[in-house]
């Protein structure tokens, strides 16, 4: 069976072209012009290579190649094809041109499989525009309801709900959901993201637990006033309240340890004038870590921090929890046959953990779920210069391929 690098190459090189900062790396937020100009160029290609396609309620787009049993649960493989603000080309789509690969191969050659396969494009896992993320596989396992819709808005004040009504997709949660032992597996490949594959010269990672992550919103008030006649004692500085708060968190992250980590990805300063004291400041907070207990001593600590900080200069403080999603282990069955298959394609490999979320993490609670790593050269993502090589991808294609062919024998 042959797969085709060109092909790759030209799903990943076009798809780089529906970008909203040309030039300054890639960006496609979820229910935009972008987001409508890719979703076309990916339905098309599912047509082309004879899948069935149809939209979910929340606009997961399918391509289904039957099996022998219509009725059997499927086997799902794909990823997302949205990115963050100025990311690079192959995070989520690496993943979607692997299945898209994956399905032409089959058609190709005639491949019988007892289960149906289903290809999946999703649009809306970094969460960039409404501050949330991993939402397609969210609203499959059933985690999403109505009021996120209409809770979570962008940064122009439009609803997830809205954007979607005026994107020409009427939301519908209840259609979007799988129920559990509809998929008999879920399978995704994806760029690694880290430099360990790289270090170590492994071409394949076959990961094994997927980090939780816990995410909030917090918000300092004080007073705003003028930078020259304020006295520093009668001051209410939200920013100095912030400042302490991110460092606190940083301490705590590293005493945890373990592998935990914690970012302070994002301030917002109000009034954000360079001679008006800060009266109010919004953060976001991202804590990762492969055990739970060690998330919850964050949080804990975290907490008292907050507290503590905003007691010592008279701040008011708000935090809220945005997404919780423990950590999450991937089938050691799928994981056995896909080291099998890996062994016979002579490729050189390693078990490991993922410290990036990923749409498996949620899958894995209806179905058995395994996630593909390929090497990002100097471990970089989220950024304009990521890059994996592209005969990377393609042996992780080849050990896909071969996977799905397993998975789809009737009474395996």
């Amino acid at each position: 069976m042959n797969i085709k690098l060109e092909r790759i190459i030209e799903d990943i090189e076009t798809l780089a072209t529906f970008n909203a900062t040309p030039g300054k790396g890639v960006t496609r937020l979820s229910f935009t012009k972008e987001d409508k100009e890719a979703r076309e160029y990916i339905r098309n290609r599912m047509e082309e290579i004879g899948l069935k396609t149809w939209e979910d309620g929340y606009s997961n787009l399918f391509g289904r190649k039957e099996g022998k049993d219509l009725n059997a649960p499927v086997i799902m493989i794909g990823s997302h094809f949205d990115s963050v603000i100025n990311g690079g080309p192959f995070d989520g789509v690496a993943g979607l041109v692997t299945a898209l690969e994956v399905a032409r191969v089959l058609v190709e050659n005639d491949v019988d499989h007892h289960y149906p396969i289903e290809v999946v494009a999703m649009n809306d896992e970094e969460g960039v525009r409404f501050g949330t993320g991993l939402s397609n596989s969210r609203a499959m396992i059933g985690a999403m309801d109505e009021a996120e819709l209409d809770s979570a808005v962008d940064k122009d004040g439009i609803s997830l709900r809205q954007a979607m009504l005026d994107f020409g997709i009427t939301p519908n949660l209840e259609d979007a959901k799988r129920e559990k032992g509809s998929i008999k597996a879920f399978l995704e490949l994806h760029i690694e993201q880290g430099p360990i594959l790289e270090d170590e010269g492994k071409e394949i990672g076959l990961v094994e637990t997927i980090v939780g992550i816990d995410k909030y919103d917090c918000v300092f008030k004080g007073n705003s006033g003028h930078a020259g006649t304020t006295p520093m004692v009668d001051r209410r500085d939200a920013l100095i309240g912030a400042a302490e708060f991110a460092l606190a968190i940083n301490r705590i992250v590293r005493k945890v340890g373990e592998g935990t980590v914690g970012t302070v990805g994002e301030f917002n300063i109000s009034p954000n004038a360079p001679n008006v004291i800060p009266g109010q400041v919004q953060m976001s907070i991202d804590i990762r870590s492969g055990k739970d207990e060690n998330i919850k001593k964050v949080e804990k600590e975290m907490m008292e921090e907050l507290k503590r900080i905003g007691d010592s200069l008279n701040l008011e403080t708000e935090i809220k929890k945005s997404l919780y999603v423990p950590p999450v282990n991937m089938s050691e069955e799928i994981i056995g046959i896909m080291e099998e298959k890996v062994k016979e394609l002579g490729y050189s490999y390693k078990r490991m953990d993922s410290g990036a979320g990923h749409d498996s993490m949620i899958m894995a609670e209806i179905a058995p779920t395994s996630l593909i790593f390929v090497p990002s050269k100097d471990g970089l993502s989220h950024h304009p210069d990521e890059w994996t090589d592209y005969e990377a991808i393609k042996k992780g294609v080849e050990l896909m391929l071969k996977t799905v062919v397993e998975l789809g024998r009737e009474g395996l």
